[in-house]
């Protein structure tokens, strides 16, 4: 598997944006946990440390941490930041996602 993570510059700019407001993080964390209404959702937090499984993925001062589990279900997206007007939001496009609810932030594979 190649491990494919792309990040948009909209999402970098943001990512160091909100990294700049806290000196001591690694990096934005994106997960992928159970639960949600259409069975897995993402979770993104600033984390302080990089795991030895972690995909570091760098752009334009920003960097996003993944670790190896949720890699399998996000390979192959592009994480992009949305201002519209339903509100500010990073949102994945993952084309491995057959269902995902209204708002974006659960899927089903």
């Amino acid at each position: 598997m190649t491990d494919t993570v792309s990040i948009t510059s909209r999402a970098a700019t943001r990512i160091k944006d909100i990294m700049a407001g806290h000196p001591g993080s690694a990096g934005l964390r994106v997960a992928v946990e159970g639960g949600g209404c259409s069975g897995f959702q993402y979770d993104f937090k600033l984390d302080s440390q990089r795991a030895d499984d972690d995909l570091v993925i760098e752009r334009d001062g920003a960097t996003v941490l993944i670790d190896s589990v949720s890699l399998v279900y996000i390979n192959g997206s592009e994480i992009d930041f949305v201002d519209d007007l339903i509100g500010r939001s990073f949102k994945i496009n993952n084309p491995q996602a057959t269902m995902s609810c209204g708002c974006g932030t659960s899927f089903s594979i």
